[in-house]
């Protein structure tokens, strides 16, 4: 899709993700979620979004694509963090999207949704992975969700942020493969260009590690 016709498509329904935004906000404060320093987790959502917003139109392939996308970024974490089910999502999607976009977004919020397990690692295990690789935008929206961590780990350097700047950057070559389908299928991509923005948030260890011939912002 051009990115011109992509951006028509955000004005034309700016109304309806407005309403999708509002609604994913509303339920994070409704477990009193927070995200980093005490900000509210629409924050986080955003960022995410933002990332669709610039970059969607490099994997969306028809505009019936363009809400579920967006639908997909805001509820993301609604049934790891906020308490949903599979069919609570699916029921408020369908209140706003047709049963087709209903279950595309459905399926993008199950498949970023870690497994149980009690370490990082085993929440986001092989399994997990391959969920993502299987379902159409879950790639992409797991990379805006990184790109959103990553820059807000970035953004500050006290002792939080610089511990999980350091664990992004060492999971990194393996996060790519692991999201990588490495499909002909555009809805399945891992989009450079969002891999380098990724990249320039932590340029400085890049730039040490390409010395070591580590370039994993090249690869992909």
């Amino acid at each position: 899709m051009t990115q011109q016709d992509y951006e028509a498509y955000l004005e034309k329904y700016a109304e309806k993700i407005a309403i999708i935004r509002q609604q994913a906000y509303e339920l994070h404060q409704s477990v009193n979620q927070i995200y980093g320093d005490g900000l509210p987790y629409g924050y986080h959502l955003d960022m995410v979004v933002q990332g669709i917003t610039d970059f969607g139109h490099l994997v969306c392939v028809r505009e019936d694509d363009v809400l579920p996308l967006f639908f997909g970024g805001y509820f993301h974490d609604s049934i790891e963090d906020a308490r949903l089910t599979y069919n609570d999502v699916m029921r408020m999607a369908r209140c706003l999207l047709t049963e087709e976009q209903a279950l595309m977004a459905t399926e993008i919020v199950y498949a970023l949704t870690n497994d149980k397990g009690r370490t990082r690692a085993e929440r986001a295990g092989e399994k997990y992975y391959q969920g993502i690789r299987e379902t159409s935008y879950a790639p992409f929206v797991k990379l805006c969700d990184r790109l959103a961590n990553i820059t807000y780990s970035c953004s500050s350097m006290d002792a939080d942020n610089t511990r999980m700047k350091e664990v992004y950057k060492q999971e990194m070559p393996h996060f790519l493969s692991s999201i990588n389908a490495h499909s002909d299928d555009q809805r399945l991509l891992v989009p450079q260009e969002v891999v380098l923005k990724l990249a320039e948030c932590i340029i400085d260890d890049l730039e040490r590690e390409e010395k070591n011939g580590k370039v994993w912002w090249h690869e992909y």
